[in-house]
């Protein structure tokens, strides 16, 4: 299984929203993680950029 670590990047911050994640949902300008065990996070954002090579989703605010 592919798992994803979000990242969320506020100017010069960078905060790691989850580890884990199976799914992205994104629903205007919203983006819900889910993770292997149900548990979700959402964050006001927009998808950057999804890397499955290194295993990192990033999220801009």
């Amino acid at each position: 299984m592919c798992e994803l670590k979000v990242i969320l990047v506020d100017g010069d911050s960078h905060e790691t929203v989850m580890e884990s994640v199976t799914r992205l949902v994104v629903d205007g300008d919203s983006v819900t993680a889910y993770g292997i065990f149900g548990e979700s996070e959402t964050v006001k954002g927009s998808v950057k950029e999804i890397n499955f090579g290194t295993g990192v989703a990033i999220l801009y605010k």
